[in-house]
């Protein structure tokens, strides 16, 4: 993570290599460190010695499945999010009950992993407070946003499409997510409402060629 923010270490423990390469790939666009393991047994001998401030667990892995590992290295106290494809209840319940901080049911999009994870390492780490782009400052919890030494005024919706555009840098966000997450699902308003907006968000920070446009998809904050 860039502008002094700290750099958090995740393992991904998949056995489908593309699933592992797809998570890795989107997790270091947002600035994550990583590692893979691609069975249970390798991943705990990483586990063991590494450091890592979180663990992304597939169930069902060769050797060791996620559930056993989790009983394994419980005293480790590490926050885990178990991805897999049984979304039982009793998986759930399961997962939950050996500590588990998430669980996340296969297919799902990158954009609420991502999110996932933000918020357990937030709950677990604290919630970061300043994120720095270039010479803009975005101080997250005053929502307040400076361009240099000059307080740049937002409004809340212009605030809540740079943070989610800052949160999720280096991804390619579509019109269709970023108008769902910030106006949602009832908003009487359609894709060219973020046009506007990002055109707004682009002149106040002078970010022309920072947050830049990604045909036929939508809008990515590039650093």
């Amino acid at each position: 993570m860039s502008g002094g923010e700290k750099v958090y270490n995740i393992l991904v423990a998949e056995d489908e290599k593309a699933v592992n390469d797809l998570i890795t790939m989107n997790l270091k666009l947002a600035g994550y460190g990583f590692e893979q393991a691609y069975n249970g047994k390798e991943a705990y001998e990483k586990i063991k010695s590494g450091r890592f401030h979180l663990l992304l667990l597939d169930v069902m892995m060769p050797y060791t499945d996620g559930f056993e590992l989790a009983k394994m290295i419980r005293p480790l106290d590490i926050p885990i999010i178990f991805i897999t494809a049984k979304d039982s209840l009793a998986s759930k319940m399961q997962g939950f009950e050996l500590g588990a901080d998430d669980y996340i049911v296969k297919p799902f999009e990158m954009l609420e992993l991502q999110a996932r994870v933000r918020v357990v390492l937030r709950n677990r780490y604290g919630r970061t407070e300043r994120i720095k782009i270039k010479n803009v400052r975005i101080e997250t919890a005053q929502r307040r946003v400076f361009c240099g030494e000059d307080e740049v005024m937002l409004t809340k919706y212009e605030f809540d499409l740079l943070e989610m555009l800052a949160l999720n840098k280096n991804i390619a966000l579509s019109r269709e997510k970023l108008l769902e997450s910030i106006w949602g699902y009832d908003a009487e308003c359609d894709s060219r409402t973020v046009d506007v907006y990002i055109q707004k968000l682009r002149k106040k920070l002078g970010f022309e060629d920072v947050i830049k446009t990604v045909f036929r998809v939508g809008y990515r904050l590039e650093v």
